[in-house]
Parts: structure tokens; C-alpha cells; sequence
């Protein structure tokens, strides 16, 4: 898990032999053992190849949005030695339909014997002046509980969760009949059909990731098989015809209990209750395949749907589905509140005009304790949004403690939820409890982000 230094420039001098720098194309194997070992779930001694080769995807294979240099390296100066890592997936994302720009931290590690030095910390304040520089309001990062509140992150958008049904509550096809639909491995030529009915699903989300033609001939075509992240894609047509009426990808891996469905649309005008048994049947069958192939008990094999909380199918399928797996949540980064708000200012005034308090004019001055934010509003447009510092005299008019704020912002919790958890979440009056929870509806997002 060696580099070679060469004359590569030094970002920073840590101290104790070791130093700050960017990855290289030639690093990629190196890295590949190391990010195989430091995020293993069997431990150090047992990589694991399928995180290996995500990281050797990013660093050495064509990626649309990633370069080479898009990790940080903490080295032993004197031998090359890899002592801890994060790379930097930059992405676009977007508010009901405004995008801005993220950066995505990811495969964050370091070595055992070097932590507790604050080799994280330096390499965040590195890839967060990355994202800036290219001009990225929000970071986002995936991870384990509270460790990245440590650097300016809050859980503030819904991430994963689903459903999962067992043989009992398979459907069965009627004797006799056929499956109302066939499924096809995806190819290229069918990248334009599902561009277009991922956006007329990305409509029931608040956020969602904006992804071009390449990004999709990427995931289709552009990972290595064994790469952790590579999706299956499978298209659904209609029998006879071969007329496509939807997607869903999958693992080409079982998860623990069976095969999981990760994201599942279907052409406006096909009916879910119709295609819905289809995937299941398909789930379960292909997850047995996959047990067999890779020596796990086929009587272990579930069928499961992971689409956060909300999804047509869940309605279609709900005694199907009877285990519950509650989301976990994005780490949200935006250290520029007002600028990302001024931002997605139109879609804030949409919620306005089409509410109980359209043409709204007034003013919230909101305390977040140690900083605020001020808010006006003429006949329903946002004509002021800029910091503003509570004091002694001036506490505002509503009040979230540390980054909670973001929960709002972001869609997770409603400004109820909210009061109901902090006791230190306050408002004033009625009109600007109304106000913030009218411009900050709760609602669900199932960002299918860049990997």
C-alpha cells in the first residue's frame, strides 16, 4: 500500500514524517489494497476485492464527473506508505428541479494505529475548499452515525431504507398463465427512454441527482464487474412487441437475505399493480441464482424493495412487504446558507403562491444561536435573504439549534418534527411557524447520487 512520491507537490506538512497530497492515475493499485482493507465489514485482514475495485474504478478508469486527482493521500514521507485517504465525487443535484452543484465525500479512512491525529479533519478542510473552487453550494456524504458532525455535517435527507417480503408472500403466476411482462439485460440504445422516465419520477422527490447521457452510459457500461457500486439494469417491455415500459436495477450481488431492488420506474400509463408481481417473481428467482453461484443458503432468499420511504409499489404491495427498514440519512453539508437559498429561491416562492398564505409580505429573523438568517418577503417574493446574528435584545422570531435548521431545509423533518425533538426549536407566533414550515414542506427525496 505503497505510492510513489516522486516530486508530486505537498499539500500540507502534517508533522511526524507525514504529509498532505493528491492522488495520481499510478496510484490507483495502491489505494485499491487500502480502501479493500480499511473498509472491509470482515476486518483489515480479510479485504474486501468488490471496494477494491470501486477504488480502482475512480482513480484509473474514465469516470464523467471524477479525475484521477480527486483523492486526498495522507503518506509516510520517508516510504510512500498510504496512512489514510477520502476522495471527492463531484455531482449535480437539484431542489424540485434547481440544480446545484455537490460534492460527495467518500471512502473516508485511515489506519488504525494513526487515528485520533486529525489527518480527517486536514483532508476535509482540503476537498471542502475543492468543492468551493468549483463552485458547489452543498456537500453530502454517507456514512456512520454522528462522526461527521464533527466537520459541519447534519442528517438531513432521507437515505435508503425499503421493504422486504418473503416466500410466503410471493405471488404466484395462476396455472397456465404467462408474465405479463419480459425483462431484458439494459443496453446504450436504451439510455434515452430511461432518461426520460427517471425525470417523471424524479418529480415525487424534493432532491434529486441530475444525470446526463453520460453518467448513465457509465453506469451501464463503464464499471468493472467486480466494483461494489455496479448496478444491474434491467428493462421491462411488454411480450410480443418488445416496447419498453420500464426499468429497475440490482446488486450483481445477493445482500444479506436476498437481491434488493434499488430503483424501479415504470412509463407514465403502465399500471404498477400489473408490473409490480413481475419484479418481485424476478427478485426472487435471480437472488436464489446468485446464493447458489456464491455458496450462500438458497433458503435464506427475500425479495426486497429499497426506495426510501415512499414508492408507488409500496402501496401495490403492502402485505407483501412486511418488514419495514426505516431510512438512514444523508450527512448535508452548506456553508453558504444564504447563497444556497437565494438559489432555490423560485421553488421557495412556488410553495408560497400555492398556499393558504399566497402574496405573503413580512419578515422572520431566524436564530440558529450562534449565527441567524434574515428573511423578506414582498407580495410573496423572497427580496431579502442574508445573515443575520441574534443578540440579547434581538433573539428573532423563530430559533433551531446548530445545524438542525438544515433538516428543514432539505425536506427530512417537518418544522412540528422539529419542535418536538429540540426543546430549544422555537417560534414566536403562529405567522411565522406557518411562513417556515409553508417555504420548508416535509418531503420525501430518493437521490440516486454518483458513485
Amino acid at each position: 500500500m505503497n505510492i510513489k512520491l516522486n516530486n508530486r507537490p505537498i499539500l500540507r506538512n502534517l508533522g511526524d514524517g507525514l504529509i498532505l497530497c493528491r492522488s495520481s492515475a499510478g496510484d490507483a493499485e495502491a489505494l485499491a489494497k487500502f480502501n479493500s482493507r480499511i473498509h472491509s465489514d470482515d476486518g483489515f485482514d480479510k479485504p474486501d476485492l468488490r471496494v477494491g475495485a470501486w477504488t480502482r474504478d475512480l482513480v484509473a478508469r474514465p469516470h464523467p464527473t471524477f479525475h484521477a486527482d480527486d483523492c486526498t493521500l495522507v503518506v509516510e514521507a520517508a516510504s510512500g506508505k498510504i496512512i489514510s485517504s477520502m476522495n471527492l465525487i463531484p455531482q449535480t443535484w437539484a431542489y424540485e428541479g434547481i440544480p446545484f452543484g455537490v460534492g460527495r465525500p467518500e471512502l473516508v479512512g485511515t489506519l488504525p494505529e494513526f487515528r485520533h491525529r486529525g489527518l480527517v479533519r486536514a483532508q476535509f478542510e482540503e476537498i471542502h475548499k475543492w468543492s468551493a473552487e468549483r463552485g458547489d453550494l452543498v456537500q453530502g456524504i454517507t456514512g456512520i452515525p454522528y462522526y461527521y458532525r464533527l466537520f459541519g455535517y447534519e442528517m438531513a435527507l432521507e437515505l435508503a431504507g425499503g421493504r422486504t417480503g418473503f416466500e410466503p408472500q410471493l405471488p404466484t403466476l395462476k396455472e397456465g398463465m404467462n408474465e405479463p411482462f419480459g425483462i431484458r439485460p439494459a443496453n446504450e440504445a436504451d439510455i434515452p427512454f430511461i432518461m426520460e422516465i427517471y425525470a417523471h419520477g424524479s418529480r415525487r422527490g424534493l432532491i434529486t441527482c441530475v444525470r446526463d447521457e453520460a453518467l448513465w452510459r457509465y453506469e451501464l457500461t463503464g464499471m468493472s464487474e467486480q466494483n461494489v457500486e455496479r448496478l444491474e439494469f434491467r428493462m421491462l417491455v411488454r411480450p410480443g412487441t418488445n416496447a419498453s415500459v420500464g426499468y429497475f436495477t440490482h446488486p450483481w450481488y445477493d445482500w444479506d437475505t436476498g437481491l434488493v431492488a434499488f430503483h424501479y420506474e415504470l412509463k407514465p400509463g403502465v399500471s404498477w399493480l400489473e408490473a409490480t408481481p413481475c419484479v418481485a417473481r424476478y427478485l426472487w428467482k435471480t437472488g436464489e441464482t446468485y446464493s447458489k453461484r456464491d455458496g450462500k443458503p438458497a433458503t435464506r432468499t427475500t425479495y426486497t424493495f429499497w426506495f426510501g420511504s415512499e414508492h408507488p409499489a409500496y402501496d401495490i404491495f403492502r402485505e407483501r412487504l412486511p418488514r419495514l427498514r426505516d431510512p438512514y440519512a444523508w450527512y448535508i453539508r452548506v456553508p453558504d446558507l444564504p447563497a444556497f437559498l437565494r438559489l432555490i429561491a423560485p421553488a421557495l416562492e412556488r410553495h408560497i403562491a400555492e398556499s393558504a398564505i399566497v402574496g405573503y409580505s413580512g419578515e422572520v429573523r431566524i436564530s440558529f444561536y450562534h449565527s441567524g438568517l434574515r428573511l423578506v418577503l414582498d407580495k410573496g417574493r423572497l427580496a431579502t435573504i442574508e445573515s443575520w446574528l441574534p443578540s440579547h435584545e434581538d433573539q428573532g422570531n423563530a430559533a433551531f439549534p446548530d445545524l438542525s435548521f438544515l433538516q428543514l431545509v432539505f425536506g427530512y423533518r417537518s418544522f412540528e418534527e422539529l419542535e418536538q425533538s429540540y426543546a430549544d426549536c422555537s417560534y414566536n407566533d403562529d405567522e411565522r411557524r406557518v411562513l417556515l414550515s409553508t417555504l420548508f414542506p416535509k418531503k420525501v427525496s430518493s437521490v440516486m447520487f454518483v458513485n
